[in-house]
């Protein structure tokens, strides 16, 4: 598992347990909808909001820490 993947896995379980300590029954179903995609990705590897972001016109610019020319 790559450390992006363990990072968005993380991000998941943290907003699953916000709503699990709000409780299940009074969070609304839109909080879901991170976690789920977020869960995914994880598993995956293909992440559906950088897709749509992607269609939308904005650019999938690598991380700082990942371009190759990158100075140490």
């Amino acid at each position: 598992m790559t450390a992006m993947r363990m990072w968005v896995l993380n991000t998941a379980v943290v907003v699953l347990i916000g709503i699990w300590l709000t409780g299940f029954d009074k969070a609304h179903w839109v909080l879901y909808l991170p976690v789920v995609a977020l869960t995914f990705a994880a598993a995956t590897g293909i992440c559906p909001v950088l897709i749509i972001w992607a269609k939308l016109g904005f650019s999938k610019e690598p991380l700082s820490c990942d371009l190759p020319d990158r100075k140490k």
